[in-house]
C-alpha cells in the first residue's frame, strides 16, 4: 500500500496535475491524497479517480494552482480484490501461471516464424490444461463415483446415496453405462461454468476499447503494419521517433484482444465437451467390442470418428490464430464462436443416449475403460514443454540480453509450473475422493472397496517428497548466502550513517533488509530449479506407470525392503501432501470468501499475475490491465488535450507497470507533455528479465526517450522495486536516483525522537526525495498557454472529461 502527502511542488508554469497510481495490495482514495474528505471524479465502483472535496473544481480557479498540483488518484485494486466471489479465482491459478509463459518470449530480433512458433506451443499446452481438468472431474465423477464405487455392494453399503445406482436394486439407473450418462452432468457444469465465468469477465474487465484518433496515434493501414513488421524483422529502425516501430504494448490492438479469447473460449469449451464426451464413448465402445453387439457398434464407431474430426476442428482454431497487435480484435467469428461449443455440446449429447443405451448384460469392474488419457496427456505436456525450450533457446540465441530471466527459458519453466500446479490439483482431488469412497483401505493397493484413481496420478504423487527434498538444499543455501551478505553489508551501513551508526542491533536490522530484499534476484534460478526437476520427476512417473501398470508401493513388491519400504512411504506421504495442497487452497479461498484481509491479500497475488491480457488460456482470471490501461490513457490525452496543462504521472510498484503501458498508448504530441515519476517500481527488476520482448532494456529506453522526463526512485531494502538501468535523457538527467537512504535516520535525533522504521517497498513519499524530484518534474514540463478568444481573453480551463468530449459540469465529473 502506499500513502501519499501531496505538498507544494512546481514553482511556476501554469496548471499541472499530479495523477497518483497505488500498486499491489491497493489503497484508498483518502489514503493516496491524505483527505478524508474525496470526491469520485470519474468512473465507477470497480475502478475511479478521486479528488480531494476541495479540489474537485479545480479546473474552474487555475490561478489557486499555479504554484502547486491538483492531486488525483486512480484506483484499481476492486479490479483484483473487491467482492469474496473473487477468491474463487485460486481454483484458476493453473491457467493464469501457463498465459503468463505466454508474455515470457525471448526478445529476439527477425525469425517471425519462431516467434508464431511458440505462441502456438504455449497455447496448446494450456489447450492440455483444459482438457487435464476436465479429464479429472470425469475421472472423479465418472470413474470413481459411478463406476466403480456405483459398481461395488461393499462401497455403496457405506455410501447410501449411491444405492439408487447400485446392480442389486435392479433399477434403471443400475446399468454402467446410464450410470456414465449420469455422471457426465458433473464436468459438463464444471465446463458450462468456465466458459459463463470467461463470458462475464470480459465484459466486466476487459471489453474497455483503447483511446484512437486525437487521443491516441491512428492505427495503421494493413501496408504500413506490413512494412513495420519489416523493418523489425530486419532490425532496420531509424533513430526518428516517427518512423520508429511502435513498440508492442503502443499498439492499438494490445489491449483489446476480443476476436481471440472468443475464439479461444470457444475452443477450449468445446474440448472439454468433446473430453466427456470421449469418456463415455470410450466406455461403451470397449463393452459393445467385447460383447460383439453389431447393432451398437457401428454408431460407437461413428462417434469415434466424429470426436476425431472435432479434435481437429479444435486444434485448428488453437493454431490457426494468434494475437493480433496492430489493430483492435473487434469483429467475431460468429461461425466459430457460438457453432463450435453448440455442435460439441451436440457430440456429447449423443454420446449420452449412446452410453445410456440399454445393455443388459453390462457390469462395471475395475477402472473405466479408456483411463489412458492422463498418461497421454502427461506425454504430450512433457513434448510440448521441450519443444517450447528448444524455440526459446533459439530465440534468445539470436539477440541475447544479458538480465533476460533464465536465459530466455523462463517460459518454458513457467510452463511446466503450470502442468504442475494442474497435476497437483487434479491430482489432489481424485486421491481424496479415491481415499474417501474406499474407506480404511489404500486405492491401488488391493483389498478395498474400489480400486482407485489411474496409476499415474499415484506415481506423481509419489514424487512429490522426492521434489521437496531435492528443494531443501537450494533453500538451506538461500538462507546461508543471504545471512552472509547481511554480515558484508555491515561495514557499508555503518559508513553511510557516518559517526551515529555504533547500534550493532540497528545495523544489523539495516543489513538483513537489505540482504533480504536480493533474494529476489535469486527467484530465476529457483524457479528454474523446480520446473527442471519436475520435468525430469513427470517423465520418470509416466514411464513408471506405464511400465509397471501398478501403483508404486505395489510395483516394488518382491524388492528389496528398504525398496519396497521408501516406494510405500512416498506413496503414502506424496497422496497426503497433494490433498493437503489442494485442501489448504480450498480453505483459502473459503476464508478469502469471508474474511476481507485475505480477501486482499489474495488480490495481490492476482495484481501481477492477471496484468497481461488472456492470450493463451481464456479460462484464466480476467485482466484488470485491459480496463486499468484503457482508463488511465483516456484521463490523461483528455486532461492534457482539454486544459493544455502539465501532468505529471506518479506510479507505485504495479501502478508504475500500468503507467508505463498507458504512456505507450499515447499519442507522441500527447506523450511529449507528460512526466513519469515511478518508485518502487517492478519495471526492470521483475518485468524487464522475466518479460523481455515487451518491458527488455530497449523497450525502456526508447520510453524515456519519448517521454519529456522520467525519474526513478528505489532503495536497496525494497524487495520489488529497483533501478530500470535506462541512460540518461537528453538533457543529461539520471533517470534512476538511489539508492534512497533507509530507514531515514540511523537512530534518534532532535528531529526524529522515535525510531525510524525501515520502510522496504512501502511510503515513499515520506522521504523528501519524493516532493524534490516531482517539482523537478514539473518545472522541466514546458508550459502551455490555454487557448485565445476571438477578443483576445483567455478560455478558462474546462471540466475534466473521460471521453474527451462533451463537458461534464462544473464539479469536473465524467464517465470515462
Amino acid at each position: 500500500m502506499e500513502v501519499s502527502s501531496p505538498t507544494a511542488a512546481p514553482h511556476g508554469g501554469g496548471a499541472a496535475l499530479e495523477l497518483l497510481v497505488h500498486g499491489v495490495g491497493g489503497a484508498t482514495p483518502q489514503e493516496m491524497l491524505d483527505d478524508p474528505r474525496t470526491v469520485r471524479v470519474t468512473g465507477d465502483k470497480t475502478a475511479a479517480v478521486y479528488r480531494r472535496a476541495d479540489d474537485a473544481e479545480a479546473e474552474q480557479h487555475p490561478e489557486d494552482y499555479r504554484d502547486r498540483p491538483i492531486p488525483e488518484a486512480y484506483c484499481w485494486s476492486n479490479l483484483t480484490s473487491g467482492n469474496g466471489s473473487r477468491a474463487l479465482w485460486l481454483l484458476l491459478l493453473p491457467f493464469m501461471v501457463v498465459n503468463l509463459a505466454h508474455w515470457m518470449r525471448p526478445a529476439t530480433q527477425g525469425l517471425g516464424r519462431s516467434q508464431r512458433l511458440y505462441g502456438l506451443l504455449v497455447r496448446l499446452v494450456a489447450l492440455t490444461l483444459t482438457v487435464l481438468l476436465t479429464a479429472a472431474a470425469c475421472e472423479v465423477a465418472l470413474d470413481l463415483t459411478a463406476w466403480q464405487c456405483a459398481g461395488s455392494a461393499a462401497c455403496v453399503e457405506q455410501r447410501s446415496w449411491l444405492g439408487f445406482l447400485s446392480p442389486e436394486a435392479h433399477g434403471w439407473w443400475s446399468q454402467p453405462g446410464r450410470r456414465l450418462a449420469l455422471a457426465a452432468a458433473v464436468p459438463t457444469a464444471l465446463v458450462a461454468l468456465l466458459w459463463y465465468l470467461s463470458n462475464r469477465t470480459w465484459s466486466a474487465y476487459e471489453a474497455q476499447r483503447p483511446p484512437v484518433h486525437g487521443t491516441a496515434a491512428p492505427e495503421p493501414s494493413a501496408r504500413d503494419a506490413a512494412a513495420a513488421d519489416a523493418a523489425r524483422a530486419a532490425g532496420s529502425v531509424t533513430d526518428d521517433g516517427r518512423t520508429k516501430v511502435r513498440p508492442a504494448l503502443g499498439r492499438p490492438g494490445f489491449w483489446y484482444g476480443r476476436r481471440l479469447v472468443a475464439r479461444l473460449r470457444a475452443a477450449h469449451t468445446a474440448a472439454g465437451f468433446l473430453t466427456i464426451a470421449a469418456a463415455l464413448v470410450a466406455a461403451g465402445s470397449d463393452h459393445d467390442r467385447r460383447a460383439r453387439d453389431g447393432a451398437l457398434a457401428p454408431f460407437g464407431l461413428l462417434l469415434q470418428v466424429t470426436l476425431a474430426a472435432g479434435l481437429g476442428v479444435v486444434l485448428y482454431v488453437v493454431c490457426s490464430r494468434g494475437r493480433s497487435e496492430r489493430r483492435r480484435d473487434g469483429s467475431l467469428d460468429r461461425m466459430v464462436i457460438n457453432r463450435l461449443p453448440t455442435a460439441s455440446l451436440a457430440v456429447l449429447a449423443l454420446a449420452v443416449v449412446y452410453a445410456g443405451w440399454s445393455r443388459p448384460g453390462w457390469v462395471s469392474s475395475g477402472p473405466v475403460p479408456g483411463n489412458l488419457s492422463f498418461r497421454v496427456l502427461a506425454l504430450a505436456q512433457v513434448a510440448l514443454i521441450v519443444a517450447l525450450a528448444v524455440t526459446a533457446h533459439v530465440l534468445h540465441r539470436r539477440a541475447a540480453q544479458p538480465r533476460t530471466a533464465l536465459r530466455g527459458l523462463a517460459g518454458p519453466a513457467v510452463a511446466m509450473l503450470a502442468c504442475a500446479l494442474a497435476g497437483v490439483m487434479t491430482g489432489g482431488v481424485a486421491q481424496r475422493v479415491a481415499d474417501w469412497l474406499d474407506g480404511d483401505a489404500t486405492p491401488g493397493m488391493g483389498g478395498g472397496a474400489i480400486d482407485g484413481p489411474p496409476t499415474l496420478l499415484s506415481w506423481q504423487a509419489s514424487v512429490i517428497p522426492l521434489l521437496l527434498v531435492l528443494l531443501v538444499l537450494p533453500v538451506i543455501g538461500l538462507c546461508v548466502r543471504t545471512v552472509r551478505t547481511a554480515r558484508a553489508l555491515t561495514p557499508a551501513v555503518e559508513k553511510e550513517y557516518g559517526e551515529s551508526a555504533d547500534d550493532s542491533p540497528r545495523t544489523r536490522q539495516v543489513a538483513g533488509a537489505r540482504a533480504r530484499a536480493e533474494l529476489t534476484d535469486s527467484v530465476p534460478r529457483l524457479v528454474g530449479l523446480i520446473s527442471g526437476a519436475a520435468l525430469f520427476l513427470g517423465a520418470a512417473a509416466v514411464a513408471g506407470s506405464w511400465i509397471s501398470g501398478q501403483v508404486p508401493g505395489k510395483a516394488m513388491r518382491g524388492t528389496s525392503p528398504f525398496l519396497e519400504s521408501v516406494a510405500e512411504t512416498a506413496q503414502a506421504l506424496g497422496s497426503w501432501f497433494v490433498g493437503l495442497g489442494f485442501i489448504l487452497l480450498v480453505t483459502w479461498g473459503r476464508r478469502a470468501y469471508r474474511d476481507p484481509s485475505a480477501r486482499r491479500t489474495i488480490g495481490i497475488l492476482w495484481d501481477v499475475g492477471t496484468f497481461w491480457p488472456r492470450a493463451a488460456h481464456p479460462f484464466a482470471p480476467p485482466c484488470y490491465a485491459e480496463r486499468a490501461v484503457p482508463d488511465l490513457t483516456w484521463r490523461i490525452a483528455s486532461w492534457t488535450e482539454r486544459t493544455g496543462g502539465r501532468l505529471v504521472l506518479s506510479g507505485h510498484s504495479q501502478g508504475s507497470v500500468l503507467a508505463a503501458a498507458a504512456i505507450w498508448q499515447l499519442a507522441p504530441a500527447t506523450r511529449h507533455r507528460v512526466a513519469l515519476l515511478t518508485y518502487g517500481s517492478p519495471l526492470e527488476r521483475l518485468y524487464g528479465r522475466w518479460f523481455p520482448a515487451y518491458f527488455g532494456a530497449q523497450q525502456l529506453s526508447d520510453l524515456s526517450g519519448e517521454l519529456h522526463c522520467w525519474r526513478n526512485l528505489w532503495r536497496a531494502t525494497d524487495p520489488i522495486g529497483g533501478p530500470v538501468r535506462v541512460p540518461a535523457d537528453g538533457d543529461g538527467a539520471e533517470v534512476d536516483r538511489g539508492p534512497l537512504k533507509d530507514p531515514l535516520a540511523y537512530g534518534r535525533t532532535v528531529l526524529h525522537p522515535l525510531p525510524e522504521p525501515i520502510l522496504g517497498h512501502s511510503d515513499y513519499q515520506a522521504d523528501p526525495v519524493f516532493a524534490e524530484e516531482r517539482a523537478e518534474l514539473l518545472d522541466r514540463l514546458p508550459p502551455l498557454l490555454p487557448p485565445q478568444r476571438t477578443d483576445g481573453t483567455r478560455v478558462r480551463f474546462a471540466a475534466p472529461s473521460g471521453d474527451g468530449g462533451a463537458d461534464q459540469g462544473s464539479a469536473g465529473r465524467s464517465s470515462a
